[in-house]
């Protein structure tokens, strides 16, 4: 059986109503680049705040996909 090699990278994906929101759009953004993603591990939640009310909530991601060697 063949080893695998991973990539490992952070994003950050913003919603402006949830934090499965932003990890969505993260995800989705980045398969629009990435091929063979495997592994997504939510790393941090944060909020943003504007006059003490939440504006937009972010999600920093941790993820993998299968390293393809040029």
């Amino acid at each position: 059986m063949a080893g695998s090699t991973y990539k490992i990278i952070e994003l950050v994906g913003t919603s402006d109503t949830s934090w499965e929101e932003a990890a969505k759009t993260a995800i989705e953004t980045a398969t629009g680049s990435l091929k063979d993603l495997r592994v997504a591990e939510v790393t941090r939640l944060d909020v943003t705040l504007t006059e003490g009310k939440i504006t937009s909530y972010r999600t920093r991601l941790s993820v993998s996909f299968k390293y393809q060697a040029s």
